[in-house]
Order: structure tokens, then sequence, then C-alpha cells
């Protein structure tokens, strides 16, 4: 079974996010990037199906610039076989990139597509739910254990009311939760052997997708700096302001 993983280069997360002072986005230049944490366990999870016998051949895929080669070597030093870049500079929406992604699936002859239920910087989480929706395939979100046997895919999915299974005729769609499992650390010898392995550039255009937005952005801002507390000397004094100043009883 041939696995497709997508993988989206963001920034890290334990980096202070800063607006430009244009307002018109999120600060990128000279800051550190990294592989979006839920595709780095989507990552893993592949790894984990191929050690078991499961998997045949993982796919990393990435869209974006150039750098993007950057998080694709992450996941090949994981144990993905091979990479794929989808190169190009627009501010790609959730959209083009499932388009692209079934594109790259069809052509590949995945049985299955993993990716993390959503990515860090723009919290959108629609990826995986459009891929499925364009590839008439199940999908299995916010999934935090998957096990594969016998053309089924059987996903635990977590929900507001706590845990739901769900089993998937293959080939599927799987978004990855926190919970599915704890990404390994690449050694020095697999990051050595990640130099090595084949990545494929590729165009939008060569799919035959318009990456072009659909969105604007009107202005990006900070949140609103919180107001200090205070502190009351007894609960008589709580109510009192509860009562009289916040009005909420």
């Amino acid at each position: 079974m041939k696995l497709l993983v997508a993988v989206k280069r963001v920034v890290d997360y334990n980096v202070k996010v800063r607006v430009k002072s244009d307002h018109t986005a999120v600060e990128t230049a000279g800051v550190k990037m990294s592989m979006n944490p839920f595709d780095e366990i989507a990552v893993e999870e592949a790894v984990r199906l191929k050690e078991k016998g499961i998997a045949t051949e993982i796919i990393a895929v990435s869209l974006g610039v150039t750098q993007c080669q950057e998080t694709i070597r992450t996941a090949l030093a994981m144990g993905a076989d091979r990479g794929i870049l989808v190169e190009t500079d627009v501010a790609l929406e959730p959209l083009a990139v499932a388009k692209m992604l079934k594109a790259i699936a069809i052509k590949e002859g995945a049985e299955l597509v993993l990716l993390g239920k959503q990515a860090i910087d723009d919290d959108m989480n629609a990826t995986g739910q459009m891929l499925a929706a364009l590839l008439g395939w199940p999908q299995g979100t916010f999934a935090s254990k998957v096990e594969i046997a016998d053309g089924t895919a059987t996903v635990t999915r977590e929900v507001d009311g706590g845990l739901e299974t769900v089993a998937l005729t293959m080939p599927a769609v799987i978004t990855a939760d926190l919970r599915l499992n704890e990404p390994r650390y690449a050694s020095l010898p697999n990051i050595m052997k990640a130099r090595k392995k084949t990545i494929d550039v590729m165009k939008p255009e060569d799919l035959g997708v318009d990456p072009a937005p659909r969105l604007s952005i009107l202005s990006v801002n900070e949140p609103p700096v919180r107001k200090a507390g205070i502190k009351v000397a007894d609960v008589a004094a709580l109510i009192d302001k509860l009562r009289n100043e916040a009005k909420v009883i």
C-alpha cells in the first residue's frame, strides 16, 4: 500500500508570532520555520504503518516556496521514502491544496492520505475534509488511533462527547490528532540518508490546478492586551464589584 503524507512549513511553535508592520500578514522573514506539529504526527503514523508491513512506500508532499524542501527532508529523515514539492510563491488556501493533493494521490496511486488535522498557522482544519470530498473517499478526522486490516481502516476519533470509532473502506483520508502518537527524533544516520533521497519538484500548472487565492485578507492584528486583574479584600467586596461594576449578577 502506498501512502501520501502532506507536510506544511509553518512558523515554529516555540516562536512568538509577530504581525507585519503593514498588517497584511504574520512576519516570517528571519523567523525559525519547521514542520507543522500535526503533520509530524501524520508522518510518524505513516512510518509505523510501514514498520508493521502495511505500507510499502511513503511519499511526503509539501506545497509552497522552495524552502519547503527542508520540511520534506525532515519527513524523509523520519522514514519517508521520497518527496514531492509543488513549488509556488502564491499564498495557498485549503481548496487549492486539496486539489493538488488529489491530483498527486491519483497520479501516484495512493491508497491512503495522511495529514495533520490542522496547521498551527491558520487553524483552518479544512484541507483533509476537502480532499476526501474531491476524491470521493471516506474520511477519518481527528484520529487518536488507527488500525488497518483487510482493506479497512478503523479510526478512533476524538469528538466533543468522547471517542467515536469509524470503519473506512480503503482508499481513505485520515487526519491526525495530538494523541495519535509521539513523533520520533530523526537520528543522525537517517538525516544523512535523507539528503540522498529523491524530491521531485513540480508546479501547480503541472497538476492542472490554479492556486490563485479566493479570499482577501483585509487586516491582520494582534489580539488586544488583556486588562490587569484586581484583588479584593473579601467575598463581600467581590460580590459588590460583580453586581455594581461588572453587572453580571
